[in-house]
């Protein structure tokens, strides 16, 4: 039995004190993540006015991320299950500290690139192995739906209190924005180094796919900057044109070198999983249609309204509900209706919040903007813990790091795609309260198309409930 519990097979079982700390810091790693990169966005104004930055060179700080993370991501899950996910969760944490401090520290556009590339890196490795470290420390069973409960629930907080953070944070100088990561890093990582440890059993057998890495990670590269280049549909469409075709090229070279490697990098097996595939395509749209939402309310906020950075922040706070909601009563629903059906509830809740927001103008008062904003809250709660629970069901635990990279893979593509999406729009339609409301409807269509992805595994039979009971918990001496 995993350290993570005490008690017998039969009797009570419960969570020691050790798995309590591992949960903490892993739940810390992947907030750190999702709140850096909701802090920026909130932030970029400031960055521009201070360091006279190009419109372009501005946009490239979020693309350069991007780059990074949906790059690198597949070679990051397939390193953590061979090189043991301890070890590259430590030492992507430290990576990630170092270059969000050279962030801080950039007086060029170039340093600001540089950092924000070597940084998505870091999360490409850091975030699959942490989904990893939590399901093998976590038995199968009510324990693990708990603790990936929490787990999503504090990633989702990332996401929605990053903007809250980034408004206070860009209200003092937009450098903390980059040096309050860096702070909570050496926290997460000082305590990592103390109570994280492998509990995944043996490592596969194999080296690395090089081959295979490179052609998947130029393949990535060039659709991710495919993705980024459609935010300005009309300027040299031939290169957009040149790079998916890269992309795409890459990507079949991929499938040919994994299909004749004896130690493959992606098991292709796994893809013939059709719940898995519906859990990454849903995961892709329920991301790009919030990333894309608050990329064009918080425009609302300040370029439309006139509000602060502090403002928008508090403004969206609500939407934070999710990490309060998420841990106490996801885990609940899971366990009584099961994944899929509390996934579908979540992304039809976000698909109502956005229609809400629709009829938005310039006069409308924050009580009109306020049931758009609490539902988009509870429905994260309901949508993202499902995802990331989701996401290694039915998968080998030395192939969870994999699916977890798979995953991260379709949230951070479904973010570009999202701001890639309503930013053409808005610039196709004009600029203004037009261009927003017609921006607006992106968020509606790809959270309509997430339901309906999650609706075709509502006919599948009902997961099945788990088969450890479930008492109440207490604490135990820590192990």
């Amino acid at each position: 039995m995993s350290d993570s519990v005490t008690g017998s097979a039969d009797g009570p079982v419960r969570l020691t004190g050790r798995a309590r700390a591992v949960l903490l810091v892993l739940c810390g790693a992947i907030f750190l993540e999702g709140i850096d990169v909701a802090m920026l966005n909130v932030a970029l104004p400031s960055i521009r006015a201070d360091l006279g930055l190009s419109t372009g060179t501005l946009s490239g700080v979020v693309s350069a991320y991007v780059l990074g993370y949906g790059g690198f991501m597949l070679l990051g899950g397939r390193a953590a299950d061979l090189l043991g996910h301890r070890r590259v969760f430590v030492s992507s944490l430290a990576v990630f500290l170092v270059f969000s401090g050279l962030g801080g520290l950039a007086t060029e556009g170039w340093t600001l690139l540089l950092a924000r590339f070597a940084t998505g890196v870091a999360a490409a490795f850091m975030a699959p192995a942490g989904l990893a470290l939590v399901t093998s420390n976590f038995p199968a069973g009510p324990l693990r739906t708990k603790a990936l409960g929490f787990y999503a629930g504090t990633a989702a907080g990332g996401f929605s209190l990053g903007v809250v953070a980034g408004g206070v944070l860009a209200s003092a100088g937009w450098r903390w924005v980059f040096f309050a990561p860096v702070v909570l890093s050496a926290l997460i990582l000082a305590a990592a180094l103390a109570v994280v440890r492998d509990t995944g059993g043996e490592r596969p057998q194999g080296g690395f796919d090089l081959a295979g890495a490179f052609s998947i990670t130029g393949a990535m590269l060039s659709l991710a900057y495919g993705v980024v280049r459609l935010e300005h549909p009309g300027e040299e469409i031939w290169l957009t044109v040149v790079v998916f075709a890269a992309g795409l090229v890459l990507l079949g070279l991929f499938v040919v070198v994994e299909r004749r490697s004896s130690s493959p990098l992606v098991r292709l097996g796994v893809l013939r999983s059709a719940p898995l595939v519906r859990v990454n395509v849903a995961a892709l749209l329920f991301l790009a249609a919030f990333a894309g939402f608050q990329f064009l309310v918080t425009l609302y906020f300040q370029e439309l309204r006139g509000w602060s950075t502090l403002e928008t922040g508090l403004a969206m706070l609500v939407i934070g509900v999710d990490t309060v909601l998420a841990p106490v009563l996801t885990p609940r629903l899971v366990d009584r209706f099961g994944n899929v059906r509390v996934l579908f509830g979540g992304v039809v809740l976000a698909a109502v919040a956005y229609a809400l927001f629709l009829p938005v103008g310039t006069d409308w008062t924050y009580a009109a903007m306020l049931p758009s904003l609490v539902l988009l809250g509870v429905s994260f709660a309901l949508a993202y813990g499902p995802l990331t629970m989701a996401a290694t069901d039915g998968v080998a635990p030395d192939e969870h790091g994999l699916a977890g990279g798979l995953l991260y893979t379709s949230v951070q593509f479904g973010t570009a795609l999202g701001l890639s999406a309503v930013t053409a729009v808005s610039v196709a339609a004009g600029s203004g309260m037009d261009g927003l409301r017609a921006a607006l409807i992106v968020p509606v269509v790809a959270a309509a198309l997430g339901g309906g992805v999650v609706a075709v595994g509502l006919r599948a039979p009902r997961d099945a409930p788990p088969t450890v009971a479930a008492p109440a918990e207490t604490v135990a001496p820590v192990a």
